[in-house]
């Protein structure tokens, strides 16, 4: 068989796909785009995306793939529908990268509240006289709306309550009890979170309902004083309302892993915006969080390619194609 990698996965995920014994061709890409090299894709039998795309045009032009595989958990990149349509099982790897993405947008939280980026650039200028700027803030006592209460959500939130932060919680697959049972004020609508809020942390995947969720209309709820941290998905913030509402002064300060538009360019005009911290998209490239990822990613891949029904896939509703009928579910998951 063969594997096709968009990206190499880490040392540890390679010699895991080498040992699983179904593989005499593994090819690395280092292309995000399969499209580019679809004679490569002519003949794999699985796909592994890292940060990378995979439409139905390249789907269509591999007749003899069976399983695509993506570390991590958004599969936003990925045509799940028609890899459905033809029985193709997209593995994911939830719970991989949970603390790690968590610990990324506390390290934002932080960050911002101590005015660190621009205390660290201006002490080096010689601005003594920067830590008199009054910007920075204790945490404890503040409060922490989450919106999303997942597996990260919920880890961003332990952590940021042994910090003492007050939690209000907004998740509408969460009933009531459950947010509540989490140590959270509970939130119908998430507008009056961000109302209550003095720190907004997001973790929520992108889709047609989250797409631009906080707007102009979302930051004018805002405190002034506010922050609000994005480790999940470009597009969930409307960057060109996020660069008026730092710009203005509407919102505080701001964190962001990801971007619309990824890479993200060196004009972006949001890369100019004043109380901003920015990462390359890395909240869940941790050392361990890369190992998991990419284990757990070749792991189901290779179950997939032996005939087993693995759990974790984006659409359980591929095992209803005619290719999985009377096939037994992984005993390995």
């Amino acid at each position: 068989m063969k594997v096709v990698m968009t990206q190499s996965v880490c040392p540890e995920g390679v010699e895991a796909l080498k040992n699983s014994g179904l593989f005499e061709n593994i090819y690395a890409a280092d292309n995000p785009d399969p499209n580019n090299y679809l004679d490569q894709m002519a003949d794999a039998d699985a796909l592994i995306v890292r940060i990378a795309k995979c439409d139905a045009n390249a789907i269509e032009h591999s007749p003899k793939l069976k399983v695509i595989g993506r570390t991590g958990v958004g599969f936003d990149t990925v045509d799940v529908k028609k890899a459905t349509e033809k029985g193709i099982p997209v593995v994911i790897t939830p719970g991989a990268n949970n603390r790690s993405v968590a610990e990324h947008a506390v390290a934002m939280m932080f960050a911002l509240s101590k005015n660190l980026v621009e205390g660290d650039s201006e002490t080096r200028k010689g601005n003594w006289e920067v830590r008199g700027n009054h910007k920075a803030f204790e945490l404890e006592n503040k409060t922490l709306g989450v919106i999303g209460l997942g597996a990260i959500g919920r880890e961003t939130a332990k952590i940021c309550q042994g910090v003492g932060m007050k939690l209000a919680g907004y998740d509408p697959f969460l009933s009531k009890e459950k947010i509540e049972a989490l140590g959270a004020k509970y939130y119908e609508d998430y507008q009056e979170l961000l109302r209550a809020s003095d720190v907004v942390t997001i973790h929520v995947p992108l889709t047609d309902e989250t797409k631009n969720m906080i707007a102009a209309k979302q930051f004018a709820l805002m405190k002034n004083t506010a922050i609000i941290i994005n480790c999940s998905r470009g597009g969930i913030i409307n960057e060109a309302d996020l660069i008026h509402a730092l710009k203005t002064g509407e919102i505080a300060g701001a964190g962001t892993d990801v971007f619309c538009e990824e890479p993200v360019k060196p004009d972006n005009p949001l890369l100019n915006c004043p109380n901003l911290i920015v990462s390359p998209h890395s909240a869940a490239q941790t050392r361990e969080a890369v190992i998991k990822m990419a284990l757990m990613c070749v792991k189901g891949c290779t179950e997939i390619l032996k005939g087993r029904k693995w759990p974790w896939v984006a659409d359980r509703k591929v095992y209803e194609h005619e290719i999985w009928q009377g096939k037994e579910d992984s005993r390995e998951a």
